[in-house]
């Protein structure tokens, strides 16, 4: 099994999917280094949350993904 990483808003147009799956386990720097380096940047920048197993990590650099998890890589979100 693998973790299934979903790219949502603006990062789904950078990375030209709506996800995709990695080798478990898949820590921060597995992710950055699998992404696309235009995907990378924006993870980088702090305004970026990501979420795994349904849960937003206060510290995204603490990923840990296991089989099976869903990692979702949240853009910052404008509206009024």
């Amino acid at each position: 099994m693998a973790v299934t990483v979903l790219f949502l808003g603006p990062l789904r147009d950078l990375a030209g999917v709506e996800s995709r799956e990695f080798s478990a386990p898949l820590d921060w720097e597995g992710l950055i280094s699998s992404v696309a380096p235009e995907v990378a940047e924006q993870l980088r920048q702090a305004r970026v949350n990501v979420a795994c197993a349904g849960k937003v990590l206060a510290d995204k650099a603490s990923l840990n993904a296991q089989e099976g998890d869903e990692v979702a890589l949240l853009p910052p979100v404008s509206g009024g």
